[in-house]
């Protein structure tokens, strides 16, 4: 059996975490270059509102100007994960896996479709019908209607099958600041969040309890 470490951060800034997964995540490439078994660690937290985009993101996708972001006290950041532009922001649960992909025998494609089915596994218990939409990782409902919107994006990088960064799902977000993006490059998809589809705030101590129980089930 594989273990991992758990850890919530809570609400922290972007690049303080960032910076931390970073330190988290050389530390694990060192000690594989070592030939020895790195420490998987599973993050959860929160962030204030800040946008992101990835290595190969594209910029048109970003609808706003420095003003508007100013206005609303967005942070912007270009990353070094896979992916196109999202945003993150209180009420929406980023994890950050960082996992050494070989002690679990997986490989990218698998680690995503774990990580998919998980937030698959934990909107079931909710009673909302969660599922993949061919060619875009993350979580959609509704899928093949015009009403398709997401409720998790997923963006990983990785290195020697170490991964950081993860996904983030939306569960009493505030969808009024994805306007100000197309949201994974998506111009023509919603998206959503467990609040909006059950008309209820959620507790978000439990939903997380819940999800991490799911992801230690699915990474054992």
């Amino acid at each position: 059996m594989t273990n991992y470490e758990f850890q919530d951060w809570g609400l922290i800034d972007y690049r303080e975490a960032w910076t931390k997964q970073q330190t988290l995540f050389d530390a694990a490439i060192s000690t594989k270059k070592l030939s020895e078994v790195p420490q998987n660690t599973l993050i959860f937290c929160e962030h204030p509102h800040v946008i992101t985009i990835g290595k190969s993101g594209d910029r048109g996708n970003l609808l706003f100007d420095a003003e508007s972001l100013t206005n609303r006290s967005v942070s912007f950041y270009e990353i070094d994960r896979g992916g196109d532009v999202t945003y993150h922001g209180p009420g929406q649960i980023v994890g950050y896996p960082i996992f050494d992909l070989d002690q679990f025998h997986l490989g990218l494609k698998q680690y995503i479709h774990l990580l998919e089915e998980a937030i698959i596994r934990l909107l079931a218990l909710y009673d909302v019908t969660g599922e993949r939409l061919e060619a875009a990782t993350g979580v959609w409902l509704d899928v093949g209607t015009p009403r398709a919107r997401k409720i998790c994006a997923i963006g990983v990088r990785s290195s020697r099958y170490i991964t950081m960064h993860g996904f983030a799902l939306n569960v009493n977000t505030d969808l009024s600041y994805f306007s100000l993006i197309h949201p994974c490059g998506f111009v023509d998809k919603g998206v959503t969040s467990l609040q909006q589809e059950l008309g209820r705030t959620l507790d978000m101590e439990l939903v997380k309890n819940q999800l991490e129980g799911i992801l230690k089930e699915l990474f054992e």
